[in-house]
């Protein structure tokens, strides 16, 4: 079952560049730009990587990022992670990245997404790993600053798929940034949500998701199961929900294999991913080793949740069937 998992093409849908900043990189970063580390080693770092809900995850989170510096740092963490991710057999990403984290600490715009493109585009070259980018809006700081952040990106909308909006949830409805994504449909960009799991009003921010935002994919969701009406909404319309299992282990204790599995019964377009794996400590190949261990599930469910990220992705029906095809391939030459 691991080498089924290890091998069958993917795709990672929810991933957080940011939150692939591996301890020895952090270090090497640290030391080129003079940074100091409250650790001694990249052991100790990872000791550090205390928490159980998701404020005390955001401030390890961001503090990590104070590495980060120059373009050539953005281009390192992204080449590393796609590297990473091609050698799990990931051959297609959408990457979330987060340009405030670090325009609040004085670093341009234009050296985050020039550094993050360079990196996706030698990587399609040289791996043949396919990516494209999502921004993300955090959701505690204003509506004013998630739209003068589009306004930054309108040179690069080549190089984005769509937004985001992440971070600490709490008083921080999808609604207060109507506005910002109703901008960026209009600019031709994707929309995604957080709802991360048990979070407060969770119900509620679906639902403004689903009814308000109009969003064409919905990251975490797993509360969603409690409302019968949000379920037959999210099977009826196929809007895709982007579940990190390990991540949820550590914010509600539970893989949440169960409600994966009520997903799957329920005809929702669940995808299984990996959202900050270096602080988690899972890639994608590992999320779906635990999951398979701890939900028994077999091939044909494995199957139907690598095929769902291709079919809520984010291209053109011509190159998710290409990908869909290369899936089925695989899955009749292993069996």
């Amino acid at each position: 079952m691991q080498a089924f998992i290890d091998n069958i093409p993917k795709a990672e849908l929810h991933v957080h560049l940011e939150g692939t900043l591996e301890p020895e990189l952090s270090f090497a970063l640290a030391k080129k730009n003079g940074i100091p580390l409250p650790y001694k080693t990249p052991e100790a770092l990872v000791e550090a990587y205390d928490f159980t809900d998701l404020p005390s995850f955001l401030e390890i989170y961001y503090a990590g990022m104070n590495v980060l510096v120059a373009e050539s740092d953005f281009y390192d963490l992204t080449m590393a992670y796609l590297t990473k991710a091609s050698n799990q057999n990931i051959v297609y990403a959408e990457l979330f990245f987060d340009p405030q984290a670090h325009t609040s600490r004085g670093i341009d715009f234009s050296i985050v997404i020039n550094g993050i493109h360079k990196a996706q585009v030698d990587a399609e070259q040289k791996l043949g790993i396919k990516s494209q980018l999502i921004m993300c809006f955090l959701r505690e700081l204003s509506a004013e600053s998630a739209m003068e952040h589009l306004s930054m990106a309108e040179p690069y909308l080549s190089y984005l798929v769509g937004v985001g909006l992440d971070s600490n949830e709490r008083d921080n409805p999808p609604i207060k940034f109507k506005q910002v994504f109703k901008k960026a449909r209009e600019l031709g960009l994707k929309l995604t949500m957080h709802c991360d799991v048990n979070q407060k009003n969770t119900l509620t921010h679906i639902g403004q998701c689903l009814d308000d935002i109009k969003v064409d994919r919905i990251d975490h969701g797993v509360n969603s199961l409690e409302d019968a009406s949000l379920v037959a909404k999210l099977r009826d319309s196929k809007i895709g929900l982007t579940v990190c299992p390990v991540s949820n282990r550590f914010v509600v204790q539970s893989l949440t294999a169960k409600e994966i599995r009520t997903m799957l019964d329920e005809q929702i377009m669940v995808t299984i991913n990996s959202d900050d794996p270096a602080y988690f400590r899972a890639y994608l190949n590992e999320n779906f080793i635990e999951l398979q261990k701890e939900g028994d599930f077999d091939k044909q469910d494995l199957q139907t949740l690598v095929e769902n990220s291709f079919r809520i992705a984010w291209l053109p029906e011509t190159e998710k069937q290409q990908y869909l095809s290369s899936i089925r391939d695989y899955v009749v030459t292993s069996s």
